[in-house]
C-alpha cells in the first residue's frame, strides 16, 4: 500500500461527543506492529471511501466548511479608501 502525506482533520482533532469526550480511545499496549496493521486497515479504508464518496465528501466538506465561516470579511464598503 502506497503512503501518502495527508492534511490534518478540518478540526483538528479526533471526533468527538457533544461534551467533548472522544470517540476513539487507543490501546496504550499496542506493539508497533500492531499499530501499523491498524493504520494500513484505516488507510486502505479510507483510500475506499474516497474512491468511492469522494465527491460527496467533498461537497459535504465544503457545506460545514462554509456554513462555518464569518460573513463579516464580506462586508466591505468598497466606496472609502483603505486605511493604510
Amino acid at each position: 500500500m502506497k503512503r501518502r502525506t495527508r492534511p490534518a482533520s478540518a478540526s483538528g482533532s479526533l471526533p468527538s461527543d457533544r461534551l467533548g469526550v472522544p470517540l476513539i480511545t487507543l490501546p496504550e499496549h499496542w506493539s508497533p506492529e500492531q499499530a501499523l496493521a491498524v493504520f494500513e486497515i484505516v488507510d486502505g479504508l479510507r483510500e475506499l471511501l474516497w474512491h468511492r464518496y469522494g465527491g460527496q465528501i467533498q461537497q459535504a466538506m465544503r457545506a460545514q466548511r462554509s456554513s462555518a465561516k464569518s460573513t463579516a470579511q464580506l462586508d466591505i464598503d468598497y466606496t472609502e479608501d483603505p486605511p493604510f
